[in-house]
């Protein structure tokens, strides 16, 4: 018996480590099971999707690539106090409760990307445009052999941007006017952007309205201070009104033809303050008039406050510039709200220069003819015109940041091949057109 008691005893004994060891079998199958099943695909019904990693439509990528949400999960993971409960106020929903992607706010940077080629461009051709091209910036008409400058377009890295299109823009732009305000730059975006409404042909149907805006051009003068032509089918106006600085400018003495002329940093233009409530669309511009000698051979005294400032020591040309894009910019914000036309203002960056070995007047010249020998990508966030980023920052006015791109162009500057072929002399400010002011409008009319 006592045998017997052993035997049932070290029974037990043995039952009871049989139970512990198949207890911890299952435990450690079902923890390997968990373990591996994590290096496992998901299921679609395991997916949990955060809203920010939804697809926007206003910034998709080719191919439909997804926007990653790190910082986001970041922040998440900082507040630990926070305690999230499905469906109340939670980021996140079952991936079978959508039908389609949720779009997110993502402001899209154009000037982000890079060039590439495309046999599709240019939009016109430089050997016709006359009605609207000046002779001086038509290069296919120089003795200029190379060409291979017009067959790029820009692609953004992270931004669909829709394919020109002449008619379908005209039809968005109905009854509406684009107004182009700046330098000569500007009025190169403005002759680009008309040749490529008309394909570069002659267009006598488009009308000659500049009277309306009272730029009919004075006796005397070289051409009027400005265009406007409108296009009768969809009544689309377009506009270039002449203002190198932004400045407001006022002849010091009205009855004296030589006087010289009150350049108020504060002030917009007339023209513009009178105008303003005619536009849908305002693209201004501004950057190489400030120095010392276009203001001496203008005549141009600067004021502020109604006063001229230098009268005991000279401004600087940085600080001046500043004061007025500033100015400008705080103005404009302050018309939008009462705007009845619902105006976009954009304010375009500075156009590089590209003159090497010397300036404009010192033998600087730009003969390079090989398409970006310098790169062809632009991977900076930030804009290039810290002038304009800084003054925007805050206000409704848009920027059109064309510097970074156009950096990485600079053959298809006018260079040696200028009309007058001045020994020694080379425009390496203005642009061919066809050309990059070309792609200036494509990024303008992708964010109308």
């Amino acid at each position: 018996m006592k045998g017997g008691n052993i035997i049932m005893v070290r029974g037990g004994h043995l039952s009871i480590a049989m139970v512990v060891l198949m207890f911890t079998t299952i435990l450690l199958w079902g923890w390997d099971k968990s373990y591996f099943a994590s290096f496992l695909p998901l299921t679609r019904q395991q997916y949990m999707i955060p809203l920010s990693v939804a697809v926007s439509n206003n910034s998709s990528t080719p191919k439909d690539e997804m926007v990653k949400s790190e910082n986001k999960m970041k922040g998440r993971s900082n507040n630990t106090n926070e305690k999230e409960q499905p469906g109340k106020g939670s980021d996140y929903f079952d991936a079978d409760s959508i039908s389609k992607p949720t779009p997110i706010s993502k402001v899209c940077n154009y000037a982000k990307g890079r060039w590439v080629e495309d046999n599709r461009r240019p939009w016109y051709s430089g050997l016709g445009c006359k009605q609207w091209l000046s002779i001086m910036w038509a290069c296919r008409l120089t003795k200029r052999k190379d060409f291979s400058y017009e067959g790029y377009r820009w692609q953004p890295e992270n931004c669909y941007m829709p394919e020109f299109e002449r008619s379908s823009f005209l039809r968005r732009m109905q009854n509406k006017t684009l107004a182009f305000i700046g330098d000569s730059l500007g009025r190169q975006q403005f002759q680009s952007l008309m040749c490529m409404l008309t394909g570069g042909e002659e267009s006598p149907e488009v009308e000659d309205v500049g009277k309306e805006y009272g730029l009919a051009k004075a006796p005397g003068a070289r051409r009027p201070d400005g265009w406007v032509y409108r296009f009768p089918d969809t009544n689309t106006t377009i506009l270039y009104y002449w203002s190198a600085s932004l400045s407001d400018l006022e002849p010091i003495n009205r009855t004296d033809p030589a006087t010289n002329i009150a350049m108020h940093l504060d002030q917009p233009p007339a023209f513009m303050r009178k105008f303003l409530h005619e536009f849908n669309v305002l693209v201004l511009n501004t950057g190489h008039h400030w120095n010392r000698g276009k203001l001496e051979a203008n005549r141009w005294v600067m004021y502020v406050d109604g006063k001229p400032v230098e009268e005991n020591k000279p401004l600087d040309m940085g600080k001046a510039k500043n004061l007025t894009v500033y100015s400008i910019a705080k103005w404009l914000d302050s018309q939008l709200p009462r705007h009845r036309r619902n105006l976009k203002v954009f304010f375009r960056t500075i156009s590089p220069r590209h003159f090497f070995n010397g300036d404009w007047n010192t033998g600087g010249s730009c003969d390079n003819m090989i398409p970006m020998s310098g790169g062809s990508e632009v991977v900076q966030d930030g804009s290039s015109d810290i002038v304009v980023e800084s003054a925007l920052k805050g206000t409704k006015v848009k920027i059109l940041d064309i510097t970074a791109i156009s950096q990485l162009r600079d053959e298809g500057h006018v260079s040696r091949y200028t009309r007058r072929a001045i020994l020694n002399t080379s425009d390496c400010l203005h642009w061919c057109l066809p050309g990059i002011p070309d792609t200036w409008n494509e990024l303008l009319l992708a964010q109308i």
